[in-house]
C-alpha cells in the first residue's frame, strides 16, 4: 500500500470532503490548516544535521504546504516526543530553529505538547488566513493552464547525498537541504492575483510527485518538457544520476502550479516547465526530454513513507 492508496481509504471511510489536498481549506472559519509529522529515522538523521536546523526545518515544511495552498502562514503550535536521554540544550537550540524560520513571516508559536517516546518526533500543526487569496487544490488543474515552478529542483536531494556519501562538501547544496525556504512569496502572488481555479503544491516529495498528484488528482495529463526545469549545474559534476535528483529528489520545498496563460505577465521568478492537456491513456505525466517522449502512469519512483 503506498501514501495515495491509504490517503484514499481514510477519505472513503471519514466521507470527508477536505482530505486530499496537504493542507483543508474551512471556509466558513476563513482558514486553512496542515499537520505534519516527521519521524527520527525516517525523515530526519540527527547525525547530519543540528538540533537547530532540525527545528527551522521543520517548521520551514509546513510553512511551504501553508504557501502551497495559497494562503497566508499565521499560528503554528509544535509537539515532541522525545526519548529520556535527550538534553535539555538541544530542545533549545531547536526552538531556536523553529523562531527563525518564523520571524520574516509574522508567525508565531502558540503552543504544543510535549511527550516521551522511543525516539524523536516532531508534530507542527500550521494555520494560514485565506482572506484576499484564491485557495488552491491539486484537483483544480485545467486543460490549457501552464504549468510553472519556482527556483532549482535537485539541490536539496544532492546536498543530502554528499553528507550521506560523505562527499566533497559543497555549501550551497548542503545549505539547500538543511535550510530550505518556503516560497512564500511565489505564492502570494499568484493566489491574490488569479481570478479561476487552480492547482498547486510543493515539491516536498519531489517535482515528479506533485506533477503525479495534480494529474491524478485533475484527471489530466502533465505535459513536462524536461530541459526546462531549472537546476543547479553543479549536480552534474557530483552525480551521474543527476537528472533522477532533479525530477524525483525531494526537500526542495519549491512550488509547482497549474495557471491560465493571462497571469503570466503577473507574475516574477517563474519557469514554464510544461502544459496541461487532455487525458492521455496510460499518462499521467508526458515527460518531453530531447526529441523523445515518455508517458509516465506510475508513482512507482516516488518517496514511499511506509517502504511497502
Amino acid at each position: 500500500m503506498n501514501e495515495i492508496d491509504l490517503i484514499n481509504r481514510i477519505k472513503t471511510v471519514l466521507n470527508s470532503d477536505y482530505i486530499g489536498d496537504d493542507c483543508a481549506y474551512l471556509k466558513d472559519l476563513g482558514i486553512v490548516i496542515t499537520q505534519d509529522s516527521l519521524v527520527e529515522g525516517v525523515h530526519f538523521d540527527k547525525r547530519l544535521m543540528t538540533p537547530y536546523q532540525n527545528g527551522y526545518k521543520s517548521v520551514m515544511a509546513n510553512l511551504s504546504d501553508i504557501a502551497a495552498s495559497g494562503a497566508k502562514p499565521c499560528y503554528m503550535t509544535v509537539s515532541l516526543s522525545l526519548p529520556d536521554y535527550t538534553v535539555e540544550e538541544d530542545i533549545e537550540d531547536f526552538y531556536e530553529g523553529c523562531k527563525l524560520a518564523t520571524k520574516d513571516y509574522g508567525v508565531e508559536i502558540v503552543g504544543g505538547d510535549i511527550t516521551g517516546g522511543d525516539k524523536q518526533y516532531i508534530s507542527i500543526c500550521a494555520i494560514g488566513k485565506t482572506e484576499n487569496r484564491r485557495i488552491s487544490s491539486r484537483s483544480n488543474a485545467k486543460v490549457g493552464h501552464k504549468i510553472i515552478t519556482s527556483g532549482v529542483h535537485g539541490s536539496s536531494a544532492a546536498g543530502l547525498k554528499i553528507l550521506m556519501e560523505n562527499l566533497e562538501p559543497d555549501k550551497d547544496l548542503i545549505k539547500a537541504h538543511l535550510m530550505p525556504v518556503a516560497q512564500l512569496e511565489f505564492s502570494r502572488q499568484i493566489a491574490e492575483q488569479i481570478e479561476e481555479d487552480y492547482a498547486m503544491m510543493d515539491s516536498s516529495d519531489g517535482l515528479f510527485d506533485a506533477l503525479y498528484k495534480i494529474g491524478i488528482a485533475s484527471n489530466c495529463t502533465m505535459s513536462v518538457d524536461f530541459e526546462r526545469i531549472l537546476y543547479d549545474p553543479k549536480l552534474e559534476k557530483y552525480f551521474e544520476n543527476y537528472k533522477d535528483l532533479i525530477f524525483y529528489g525531494g526537500e526542495d520545498y519549491q512550488l509547482i502550479a497549474t495557471v491560465p496563460v493571462e497571469l503570466l505577465p503577473k507574475l516574477k521568478d517563474y519557469t514554464i516547465i510544461g502544459e496541461v492537456i487532455p487525458k492521455e491513456e496510460d499518462c499521467v505525466i508526458k515527460l518531453n526530454y530531447e526529441d523523445k517522449s515518455e508517458c509516465i502512469n506510475s508513482i512507482d519512483k516516488c518517496f514511499n513513507h511506509f517502504g511497502i
